[in-house]
């Protein structure tokens, strides 16, 4: 018998803000690529994980959520990332959530059609519909005049209707070997996955607030035998802030810093040094030449 045909390309994986992309991500390679909170805006940064298969491999692109707000520069930068992940992507699949459909969403849509690739409607958060009998109207409803390569309900965080969404996928990719490794789950260093598990703690933690207003650099990283060795510092845009991140003698930036170096240690698999610092840096967000150095695109 001929053994089936091998697939693999890249994926784009678009929606409005806080809708489960991440976690989409996070549950297709395996393991935590791409941070997540219940915040808005949490990803800011385009991000590849690498889900290798035995039928094939989809190299999916994890990006800001597509938004119409666009009052800072972030803003902008974000839909940016999100709209330039559409560039040479052979598929992608557009994630909303199980009952609702606003402009946002029809703003990612119209983004995916104008970049003609084919395009698969992820419905997530199916376990959290309180009607069940509510699904298949929707469903009728979102689809009727838009053309999807196929609909598959999922829940994401449960990892439920994965198994269907994964073939479907591949199934529109091209015939080719793996593009990466089977160890390979992402193309960002660990460096820069580093600063984003302490972003997501930042983002955890202080969501409600400081949602937007901290961003954190990685001024060191050196490996030292069995240990990594880190710097990081936590940017903000006022003194204020800063005294809320640092919070009362310390107390919740050494919970920030505690847990973000758990993480980073089960991420990377050896133990890890972390050390924080928090400074102040006027209007960051809103100045196109401040994010380039703090590495944003």
């Amino acid at each position: 018998m001929n053994p089936s045909p091998h697939h693999a390309g890249h994926v784009a994986v678009i929606g409005r803000p806080n809708v489960g992309k991440s976690t989409l991500v996070n549950a297709l390679v395996g393991a935590k690529v791409s941070i997540v909170s219940n915040r808005p805006q949490t990803t800011r940064h385009r991000l590849l994980g690498i889900a290798t298969f035995p039928e094939g491999q989809l190299l999916l692109v994890d990006t800001p959520g597509i938004h119409r707000e666009q009052k800072r520069a972030m803003n902008r930068m974000m839909n940016r990332a999100a709209r330039s992940a559409l560039e040479g992507v052979d598929a992608a699949v557009l994630v909303v959530e199980a009952g609702r459909w606003d402009e946002e969403d029809t703003l990612a849509f119209e983004a995916l059609h104008q970049a003609g690739v084919p395009v698969v409607l992820a419905v997530n958060q199916i376990d959290k519909l309180r009607d069940k009998t509510a699904l298949l109207p929707y469903l009728q409803k979102v689809t009727s005049d838009r053309d999807f390569a196929g609909v598959h309900p999922i829940s994401a965080l449960k990892r439920k209707g994965l198994d269907a969404l994964v073939p479907a996928l591949l199934a529109l990719l091209p015939e080719q070997p793996a593009l990466y490794g089977e160890d390979e789950i992402t193309d960002k260093s660990q460096r820069f996955l580093a600063g984003e598990l302490v972003r997501e703690q930042l983002m955890r933690q202080l969501g409600a607030e400081l949602p937007y207003a901290t961003t954190v650099e990685i001024e060191s990283f050196t490996v030292d035998g069995a240990m990594l060795r880190i710097g990081a510092v936590i940017w903000v845009e006022r003194d204020g802030q800063k005294a809320i991140v640092i919070g009362k003698a310390g107390t919740r930036l050494r919970e920030i810093a505690t847990k973000a170096r758990l993480s980073m240690e089960r991420l990377f698999g050896s133990k890890v040094f972390l050390e924080t610092w928090v400074r102040v840096r006027e209007g960051w967000s809103d100045d196109e030449a401040a994010l380039k150095t703090l590495g944003y695109e």
